[in-house]
């Protein structure tokens, strides 16, 4: 099957088209992987080509930037400056599959980027993600970064404390904690691009799906596209209703308590971590927990 027939392409720039459509992706802003399956892998390398050059993934330093974890893998991935509401109208010059060689420490394209050029300018942060995801879960695949308008302005007025910023979104809307009961994780402001800001999203990744990046975007990871999306779609969902709370008031006259909380666990099958459902001494917005 050609890649640009595939359930997988059409899966892939549907996702870049959706983003697009809600905001989240500015001029050639965010960027979208997809590890591949050997199955997958099967079925389209009548496309490839393995006459590319080995190049380095990102870093000065090769063993900085080296993923053993991932290590002759495929993946798909966007390209760095392209924009995507280009995806799906040109996959090929947009998108590439690229292959990783035996130590993980670099990479040739085999398929796309058809008019040039080179995978995201994020890959390092892509497949460190990618490799701690694939360590807690095999079946995670998609990692996913955009710039959603909400998210990004709540960095600006609540605490850059994972608690007080999870704890807030839960309270927006009931499916929150159904969706991700084990939080979000925030990362301060750092230079996009360069390995503080990847190993900081790294440590969230291992036990989270959903990583803030302050002033700048998120990151989140999925079993599949549609699980991407919907993670995302949900803590921006949210961050809107939060958005439009603070702008009436610094307090919530309403809200979920944490014993409310905790009566989700049973019938959802969940469980909700509990640094997250610490008690407030009032309906003030931004409260940071009595440690």
């Amino acid at each position: 099957m050609k890649v640009l027939d595939s359930k997988l392409m059409k899966s892939y720039a549907r996702m870049a088209s959706d983003g697009y459509a809600q905001g989240w992706h500015e001029r050639n802003g965010g960027n979208l992987s997809y590890r591949m399956t050997r199955a997958e892998v099967e079925e389209l390398k009548e496309d490839f080509h393995y006459d590319g050059e080995w190049k380095t993934i990102g870093w000065q330093k090769e063993e900085e930037s080296a993923f053993p974890g991932l290590a002759g893998e495929y993946f798909l991935v966007s390209g760095s400056g392209k924009y995507f509401r280009n995806i799906e109208p040109d996959p090929e010059a947009n998108t590439a599959i690229i292959q990783l060689n035996d130590a993980g420490s670099r990479y040739r394209i085999v398929w796309g980027l058809k008019d040039g050029g080179r995978p995201t300018s994020e890959l390092p942060t892509h497949l460190g993600n990618l490799e701690v995801c694939k360590a807690r879960d095999e079946n995670i695949r998609v990692v996913y970064h955009c710039h959603p308008a909400n998210i990004i302005a709540l960095t600006f007025v609540l605490p850059l404390d994972s608690r007080v910023f999870t704890r807030e979104i839960y309270e927006m809307i009931t499916e929150c904690p159904i969706v991700f009961p084990e939080g979000i994780g925030v990362v301060p402001w750092m230079v996009c691009g360069g390995k503080l800001i990847s190993d900081a999203t790294k440590e969230i990744m291992k036990k989270q799906d959903v990583a803030v990046w302050a002033h700048h975007g998120a990151f989140c990871c999925g079993y599949d596209f549609d699980l991407a999306f919907g993670l995302m779609h949900t803590v921006e969902k949210a961050a809107e209703v939060l958005v439009k709370v603070m702008s009436m008031s610094d307090r919530k006259r309403n809200t979920i308590t944490p014993a409310q909380f905790r009566d989700l666990n049973e019938p959802f099958g969940v469980k909700i971590n509990e640094a997250f459902l610490y008690e407030k001494k009032d309906g003030t917005i931004g409260q940071l927990p009595e440690d």
